[in-house]
C-alpha cells in the first residue's frame, strides 16, 4: 500500500473541506488556462481568461453522448478538441442505457484528479486497518483488473474502464493490492472470457490470507458468494494440483484444499468468511439500491466484518470520497471536479439553471453537472444526488439512483421514488431484500422481488409498495384515484434469480465491474430472465 501517497492526497482534500468556493474557482480557472484555446471552447467564445459566470452562460450542458462529435475527432487524431493534450486513452462504461461511453483521458486528468481522487479514497480503510500497509497479499481487490483485455482506438490508444488503466503508465502504482499474489492472472490464461477471469482472481485468492475485499461496485460483493458456491468444488480441486484455470502454477497444497473442502461440507456451502476467517472489512456504494441489500449480505462475509463506503464517481469523472465512517455519504471532492448542480424535480436541459457546491441545500435532490481539466465541460452525468449534510463547509452528499424515468398511467416514475417507497414497505413489513427492480407493465408498474428470507413475502407488501410509491412518487397518487394507474404489481422471483442474471451477463462478455444493479434494466429480456422462476404474487 502506497501509505505516504495515500495520507498526502487526503490531507489535501481535507484543507480544502472549509474552502469550497475558492477550491472550485482554482479548479475552473485551470481547466480554462490548459484548454482554453481548444476547438471546444473557442466555438462557445470561451478562452482562457474566461470566468464562471461565462462559462455557465456560454456552454450548454450536454451529457456525454452529446460530446461524441467533438470526442470524434479527437479519436481520429485531430488534436486540440476537447483538451490542449493528446488524450493517451479513452474510457468505456456501458451508462444506463447500455450505450458504450467514450471519454478521454489525458496525463494531466489522471495526476491532477484521477489518481489524488483514487488514493485519497482508501485513507479512512488505512486508518482503520493500518497494518494493510505492509501486507498488501490480505487485500482482495475485485473492482481492479489492468491486465484484462480491452479495445483501441485505430491509432491503438486503450478504450477502456476505468478499473482497466495501468497507473504505470503515469508514473503510479496502483491500490493497497499492489504486489499482491493473485493480482496478475498467468499470462497464457490472459484471453479467458470475463466469467472465466473472475474464477482466476477467486482461484488464486482462495490460497491466501485476505482481510479486506474492495469492491466498490456493490454487485461484486453481493456476486461472490454466490460465485463461491458455484466454483469452490472447482478451486478445491485445482488447490490440491497446484494449477489456475488448468495452468501449472503454485506448489500443490492438498492441506489448504481439504481445509476448504471440510469447511464447505461442514456449513452446507462457502461463504466467504469460511473461505477467509480473518475478513475484516469490504468496500462498496452502500447507497441506493444497495443500501437495501447490503446488510443482510454483509453476513455472509462475517459477523465481525466493516462496510466500508466507496468513494462516489463515474466514468465521467471523480465525485465524492469519504472522510469518516458515514455509511453512505461522502463529501464532494472539489479538488477534481468544477461541479454544478440542478433541481431533480425538473428533468435537466441544455439551459437548466443550476447552483454551485456552496449553494447546495441539505435534504434536496440535484442532477450532476461536471467539468474538468480532461475535457468534458458542464457534462450532466445522469446520476442524481442527494446532499445530507456538510463536512466543513463542504456538501455531503449519497448517491440516490440514475437519472432514468419509466412511465405508465401517465406517471413517469424515478430510481430515487422506488427505493425510497421499497425501503418505507421494508420498514414496514420486516421484509428484506436480496434484489429488486422495476419495469412498466399495461397500465400499471411490475416490481420483480428477490425475498433475503425464506418462504413468502409478507402479506400486504404488494398493498404497502403501492401506498409508499404514492408518497415518493409524483403524480402517482393521483393517477391511482383517477383510476388512469392500475396498482402495482409484485412477483416475487428465485432468491437467486438476480446472481443468475448477473452471471449471464459477465458470461455474455461483460466486465464484472460494469455488471451494475439496476431498479430499470438497460438489457433487453432482462426481465423475463429474472422472473423466469417466479415464485409468487405478494
Amino acid at each position: 500500500m502506497h501509505t505516504e501517497r495515500i495520507l498526502t492526497e487526503h490531507h489535501r482534500f481535507l484543507a480544502t473541506l472549509d474552502h469550497p468556493e475558492q477550491t472550485q474557482q482554482t479548479v475552473l480557472a485551470e481547466l480554462l488556462a490548459a484548454n482554453g484555446a481548444t476547438s471546444y471552447l473557442r466555438e462557445h467564445g470561451l478562452n482562457e481568461r474566461s470566468g464562471a459566470e461565462e462559462f455557465r452562460k456560454a456552454l450548454p450542458i450536454r451529457t456525454q453522448n452529446a460530446f461524441g462529435p467533438w470526442i470524434e475527432r479527437a479519436i481520429a487524431g485531430e488534436d486540440g478538441v476537447l483538451t490542449a493534450e493528446r488524450p493517451v486513452a479513452f474510457f468505456s462504461s456501458s451508462g444506463s442505457t447500455g450505450r458504450e461511453k467514450r471519454i478521454p483521458v489525458t496525463p494531466t486528468y489522471m495526476k491532477r484528479c484521477f489518481l489524488p481522487f483514487y488514493h485519497a479514497s482508501f485513507a479512512v480503510l488505512l486508518g482503520a486497518f493500518p497494518d494493510l500497509a505492509a501486507d498488501p497479499g490480505g487485500v482482495l481487490n475485485l473492482w481492479r483488473d489492468p491486465t484484462s483485455p480491452h479495445a483501441r482506438t485505430a491509432d491503438g490508444r486503450p478504450h477502456l474502464g476505468p478499473s482497466q488503466i495501468d497507473h504505470r503508465l503515469f508514473g503510479e502504482g496502483g491500490g493497497p493490492e499492489d504486489g499482491a499474489a493473485w493480482a496478475t492472472i498467468p499470462e497464457q490464461l490472459s484471453d479467458a472470457d470475463p466469467w472465466e477471469r473472475a474464477y482466476l482472481q477467486l482461484r488464486l485468492a482462495a490460497e491466501r490470507d485476505i482481510k479486506v475485499l474492495i469492491g466498490v461496485n456493490p454487485a461484486l460483493i453481493a456476486g461472490l458468494p454466490y460465485q463461491l458456491a458455484a466454483q469452490w468444488p472447482r478451486i478445491v480441486e485445482e488447490i490440491a494440483r497446484g494449477t489456475v484455470g488448468g495452468v501449472p502454477h503454485t506448489t500443490p497444497d492438498p492441506r489448504r484444499a481439504e481445509q476448504i473442502a471440510r469447511r464447505a461440507d461442514e456449513y452446507g456451502a462457502l461463504d466467504p468468511y469460511h473461505l477467509w476467517p480473518n475478513l475484516r472489512a469490504a468496500v462498496a456504494w452502500n447507497s441506493a439500491l444497495a443500501s437495501l441489500y447490503l446488510p443482510r449480505v454483509r453476513e455472509r462475509y462475517g459477523p465481525g466484518v466493516r462496510l466500508f463506503a466507496a468513494p462516489i464517481g463515474s466514468s465521467e469523472g471523480p465525485v465524492a470520497v469519504p472522510v469518516d465512517d458515514h455509511p453512505n455519504a461522502a463529501p464532494l471532492y472539489l479538488p477534481g471536479c468544477y461541479f454544478e448542480f440542478a433541481d431533480a424535480a425538473e428533468p435537466i436541459r441544455e439551459d437548466s439553471p443550476t447552483v454551485t457546491a456552496a449553494e447546495l441545500e441539505p435534504g434536496r435532490d440535484y442532477h450532476l453537472v461536471l467539468s474538468h481539466i480532461g475535457g468534458l465541460y458542464r457534462c450532466a452525468v445522469n446520476d442524481v444526488v442527494h446532499v445530507v449534510d456538510h463536512v466543513g463547509r463542504t456538501p455531503r452528499i449519497s448517491y440516490t439512483g440514475r437519472d432514468v424515468l419509466r412511465t405508465a398511467g401517465g406517471v413517469d416514475l424515478t430510481e430515487r421514488a422506488v427505493v425510497r417507497a421499497l425501503a418505507g414497505t421494508l420498514a414496514d413489513t420486516g421484509a428484506e431484500l436480496r434484489n429488486a427492480t422495476v419495469e412498466t407493465g399495461t397500465g400499471r408498474f411490475r416490481a420483480a422481488i428477490a425475498s433475503a428470507l425464506p418462504g413468502p413475502l409478507p402479506a400486504g407488501f404488494a398493498t404497502l409498495l403501492d401506498k409508499h410509491l404514492g408518497e415518493t412518487a409524483d403524480g402517482y397518487r393521483a393517477a391511482r384515484d383517477a383510476g388512469a394507474l392500475a396498482p402495482v404489481e409484485v412477483l416475487q422471483v428465485h432468491q437467486d434469480a438476480f446472481q443468475r442474471e448477473w452471471e449471464h451477463a459477465i458470461r455474455s462478455g461483460q466486465r464484472r465491474t460494469r455488471v451494475k444493479d439496476r431498479i430499470f434494466q438497460p438489457a433487453p429480456n432482462s426481465w423475463a430472465r429474472i422472473t423466469a422462476d417466479e415464485r409468487a404474487h405478494a
